[in-house]
């Protein structure tokens, strides 16, 4: 039964991309807007045929993708631990909230400034800009999660007299993933814009950097190539995070 679901699912996805390109194409070759800001599919994959062919989407891809899941992984483990140490705590609450409240409304791109002061234009910066962007959904997802986890639970822990750790692993943590999985799925498309702006303003090598050569110097087709491998690399890995959610954790999974 799942397997024709899946089918039909990725079969519609199928569908509407070839329905997007085609239209983008139509649109393109009326003329409708100028060549120089708007070129068709078929260029911008000529583009990414050359590119693949020199090597250079490789290199560009796997440099975005590397700063990307780090920032990510960062941003998790911290969204994760912090957020169960403030589910789990009335105490770290009143003591934390406040100051995480204050800090959480700052746009990620804001600190970009405060992070080319405190690490240069480095990978450094471009990882933390890209932790801090990504870790609030998990953070909250995580809060909510550990707020909510039941009573029954919560007793039959203390029942079988689990130590913090054991429960935190077999009990809490499970339970929580519920609400932690809708985060790190938000966490991870910031991420990717994160990674991108980060590359735009610190030069670093990666598909944001290629976008920004290719705006300043009006290669419409090779920007409009970098905005279909970036759209791809996000629906690839969300797919990853959605296959593990249904692997792993099926309880937790709500589709």
């Amino acid at each position: 039964m799942m397997r024709p679901i899946l089918l039909h699912r990725f079969t519609l996805m199928l569908l509407s991309a070839l329905a997007f390109l085609a239209l983008w194409q139509a649109v393109a070759q009326m003329g409708l807007v100028k060549r120089s800001f708007l070129v068709g599919p078929v260029d911008a994959f000529a583009v990414l045929w050359r590119q693949t062919l020199n090597g250079s989407l490789a290199a560009s891809m796997l440099a975005t993708t590397h700063r990307m899941v780090t920032g990510f992984a960062l941003a998790s483990g911290i969204g994760i631990l912090l957020g169960a140490a403030l589910g789990s705590s009335a105490l770290v609450r009143r003591l934390l909230m406040p100051t995480l409240d204050a800090i959480r409304p700052l746009p990620a791109s804001a600190i970009i400034p405060v992070a080319i002061l405190m690490f240069g234009l480095n990978e450094a910066m471009s990882v933390f800009v890209i932790a801090f962007g990504s870790m609030w959904p998990v953070l909250l997802g995580t809060v909510h999660g550990f707020q909510n986890v039941p009573v029954g639970l919560r007793e039959l822990a203390r029942v079988l007299e689990m130590g913090r750790l054991r429960a935190f692993l077999t009990v809490h943590l499970p339970s929580a993933f519920r609400d932690i999985f809708p985060g790190l799925r938000t966490g991870l498309a910031l991420a990717l814009i994160m990674t991108v702006v980060t590359e735009m303003q610190a030069s670093l090598p990666g598909l944001g950097y290629d976008i920004f050569v290719a705006q300043r110097s009006y290669r419409s087709a090779d920007l409009y190539a970098a905005l279909i491998v970036i759209g791809v690399i996000g629906l690839c890995i969300n797919q990853i995070l959605v296959w593990a959610e249904r692997r792993l954790f099926p309880w937790a999974s709500s589709r």
